[in-house]
């Protein structure tokens, strides 16, 4: 022991020199003291001294020494004592963890600070809190923690509202006892960390009352895909255990990291939680005590943040990632007398900083199966496996990696079981609880949130837990088959002819954006509409009119923040739009204006009350045609105002508009006049306004309709449908559609040919280029300028044309040879 050592040939010269030894404050520690400190307190010396001055609000404080435990375990004579109980652990099955736990600890416990260590303290305490007694956290810190590729996440101890010298006396003590948790031992033993090279430095800080606010915790980088464009708030009211230890599920905040720095609105997304409890301290005696009570409804309907505090937090967490040049993970408090917003801690993220992001393993689920439960999915993996559930970790036992853990919620004392199981399942709990920190640092799966899991899922039985269908996650009653692929995009080469995305759901767009591509060329606004908004635009706009009661509660639930409807329709659909154009800003997504058919949007909420009945909807009032109608247009105004905040107000002006079914010229110029109208003129702010080219009128005029848009996408399947007069939904005519059919091709042809004439950017969207290689052959020799492809067909597709244009060279370099 090098460091102990160290400390018997020293020299004590003068008390104040050994104070300066025991304690350090904030004002004299930077990140090049984490052999002193640790991590956790090395980071918030150099935040204290660099960023307050930006403007980032520390709280003050000060920290013991690693010099200071190696002088408590030498003084004590309890160092080898320790040694020796930690060389008892069962290192194969850990049976015997528990007891090795309570015996370090209790070592520790029973022994004594010296006269100059208990005085260093109290006078670092006056010091920081003048005459009067001032509540504090008590901060545990490890030397090796929060280093790049281990968070060491709830392992160590926090004491709060700690008030007064002997308080705080006896927090630090329990917090070096706190290296020794049953967790922290099994973790350090998980990472290869040696035990006796470890020491404890306990942070003594300012408190921020948060228990009378609200807390949280932050990502600078989203923590499920690794994109960095975001960072992600969560917060609950009241103290952050809740959060940490997955209690509650918090409320959510996606924040665009380039909107932020150019001062454009940054929200992608606000999510809001129940937040059923809040946790306070309820002890009259013993003040540290915390307990939870029910949150008034009030505040279960309330964002624990406004924008401006969202705005504040995570200009503050960019200026952390900027200073530390790497991804953090904060935790912020805002103190409920003051007002005032705090940042509490940062650390390293541990997760994403050291992935291969051009290595992706995809998962797939091959069969349909009856959903049990749903949840936050954590990770990208699936799993099947059998339930085990549970209330505490003490009741576990022969767990595998085929076991899935079903319980309530999971704190730091269930870590030592987490890497002998292959999944995670909790009622409670959000991205940023601590079951989702320590299962994606596992490489776990886990899906949190549930709800209702522990309820609906039974001991023995087998299921399906799949983590790859976006952020949501979901359980499937029984075994699932499904695919698993690793995919290395270093690999994959480009072709000339841009390759694009067609995209409808937002949970996908940060994991898709590190697939090989141009940007988005199709993005449904339908599904967002669908899922996110789930109501009929004019049942919006026409609430109060409504006479159905049913219709008109269940569409007052939906929207109870809302005190204007249509603002919600705008949020909604707005959040959808933002969060694929910002996936992949700053290349172009092309969002199309709605399309759905009269039956389609009859089946929204309040729907019937708005849409005409028509025996062939596929032909009906669709598309352009209900923009400019008076059944719709109020409807259209609300889409308009969507685009117009996610391009305008966030500064998404990557984002593009197209117009589908767009039957006639002076169908187009009425669209045209009633988006101006709705603050969306083509040209105004780099704006651009596609067309679909999907119906024969859209060929034959190519070059007119060329005069009014900006540029074409090809719907092949509504141009074979329209070309050949076949139904394209009809099981009857099935055979006989067919993209592939000459006439449809030459209907394609004609139409990049007018494009190219004009001078008009034309793109195809469709599933043919990817299961038909001659098909891409036929694009690439036409001279089409782009190819969207769905997710599951992109790679498939870019093969296909990247073999297409290969091909034509050595075809033109033969031809020139002859």
């Amino acid at each position: 022991m090098s460091l102990v050592l160290a400390i018997s040939s020293i020299t004590f010269e003068t008390s104040l020199n050994l104070e300066k030894m025991l304690i350090k404050t904030f004002s004299t520690i930077s990140i090049h003291d984490i052999s002193q400190v640790g991590g956790k307190n090395a980071s918030l010396g150099e935040m204290y001294n660099q960023l307050t001055t930006k403007g980032v609000r520390i709280p003050n404080g000060f920290a013991t020494t690693s010099f200071a435990f190696w002088s408590f375990l030498k003084e004590n004579k309890i160092q080898e004592a320790l040694e020796n109980i930690i060389n008892g652990l069962d290192k194969k099955q850990y049976q015997n963890l528990t007891l090795i736990g309570e015996r370090a600890r209790h070592l520790i416990l029973k022994s004594e600070f010296s006269t100059e260590f208990n005085k260093a303290i109290t006078d670092a305490y006056k010091n920081l809190c003048g005459d009067t007694n001032v509540a504090v956290a008590v901060r545990s810190s490890a030397t090796a923690e929060d280093l790049p590729d281990a968070s060491f996440a709830g392992q160590h101890d926090t004491y709060l509202n700690i008030e007064g010298k002997e308080a705080v006396l006896g927090a630090v003590k329990k917090c070096f006892a706190s290296l020794y948790t049953n967790r922290a031992i099994k973790y350090r033993e998980d990472k290869g960390f040696k035990h006796e090279d470890i020491a404890l430095s306990v942070g003594v800080q300012l408190m921020v009352r948060s228990d009378k606010g609200c807390s949280g915790v932050g990502f600078t980088i989203e923590p499920e895909s690794g994109f960095e464009n975001v960072i992600l708030l969560s917060g609950v009211w009241g103290l952050g255990e809740n959060i940490v230890q997955g209690t509650v599920n918090p409320d959510e905040f996606y924040i665009f990291k380039p909107s932020l720095k150019t001062n454009h609105y940054p929200i992608l997304q606000k999510k809001l939680a129940d937040k059923k409890l809040t946790m306070i301290y309820g002890g009259k005696e013993d003040k540290m005590t915390t307990i939870n009570i029910d949150t008034p409804i009030e505040k279960q309907n309330q964002f624990v943040l406004n924008d401006e505090e969202v705005k504040v937090l995570s200009t503050w967490a960019l200026l952390i990632e900027e200073h530390y040049d790497k991804p953090m993970d904060i935790e912020w408090a805002k103190d409920g007398i003051s007002n005032e917003l705090f940042i509490t801690q940062a650390r390293p993220e541990t997760v994403h900083h050291s992935k291969n992001k051009n290595i992706h393993i995809e998962y797939k689920v091959v069969e349909k199966g009856k959903s049990l439960s749903q949840g936050n999915a954590i990770g990208s993996k699936i799993k099947v496996g059998q339930v085990v559930l549970l209330s505490s970790p003490k009741e576990a036992k022969d767990l595998t990696t085929d076991t899935v853990i079903v319980t309530d919620t999971i704190t730091p004392d269930w870590d030592p079981l987490l890497k002998q199981v292959g999944g995670i399942i909790t009622n409670k709990g959000g991205r940023t609880s601590h079951a989702a920190i320590v299962a994606r640092e596992l490489g776990v799966p886990a899906i949190v949130g549930c709800g209702n899991a522990t309820a609906v899922l039974k001991n023995g039985q087998t299921i399906t837990m799949s983590c790859a269908e976006g952020k949501t996650g979901y359980i499937y009653e029984g075994k699932l088959a499904y695919q698993e692929k690793q995919i290395n995009f270093s690999g994959i080469r480009m072709p000339r002819t841009e390759v694009k995305l067609i995209l409808a759901d937002p949970e996908n767009a940060f994991q898709l954006s590190f697939y090989p591509n141009n940007g988005v060329g199709l993005l449904r606004m339908e599904f967002i509409i669908t899922h996110l908004v789930q109501i009929h635009p004019m049942a919006l706009v026409n609430f109060e009119g409504i006479k159905d009661d049913a219709v008109k509660n269940r569409i007052e639930k939906i929207t109870k923040n809302y005190s204007n409807k249509k603002t919600y329709f705008i949020d909604k659909l707005s959040e959808g739009i933002a969060t694929i154009a910002a996936a992949f800003y700053p290349k172009e997504v092309i969002v199309r204006l709605s399309d759905f058919k009269t039956n389609e949007y009859a089946n929204l909420i309040g729907g019937l009350n708005f849409e005409p009945h028509e025996e062939n909807p596929m032909l009906g009032f669709r598309g352009a045609s209900r923009y400019y109608n008076d059944l719709y247009k109020a409807g259209f105004a609300l889409e308009c105002a969507a685009i117009k905040k996610v391009r305008e107000t966030m500064g998404l002006s990557n984002l593009k508009v197209m117009v589908p079914f767009c039957r006639t010229l002076s169908e187009g110029e009425k669209v045209l006049s009633v988006m101006e109208e709705n603050g969306l003129k083509r040209g105004e702010n780099g704006l651009e306004i596609y067309t679909m080219i999907e119906i024969p009128s859209n060929v034959i005029l190519a070059k007119e309709f060329a005069k009014l848009f900006d540029g074409f996408s090809i719907g092949s399947n509504d141009l074979t449908q329209l070309t050949l007069g076949i139904d394209r939904d009809s099981e009857l005519m099935g055979e006989l559609f067919d993209e592939n059919d000459e006439a449809a091709k030459k209907m394609i042809s004609l139409a990049i040919k007018s494009a190219h004439e004009t001078k008009t950017n034309i793109g195809l969207c469709g599933q043919a280029p990817s299961d038909f290689p001659e098909f891409a052959k036929f694009l690439v020799q036409e001279g089409i300028n782009s190819i969207s492809f769905n997710p599951d067909a992109l790679l498939q597709g870019i093969e296909n044309v990247t073999n297409a244009e290969d091909s034509l060279v050595a075809f033109g370099s033969a031809s020139s040879s002859n």
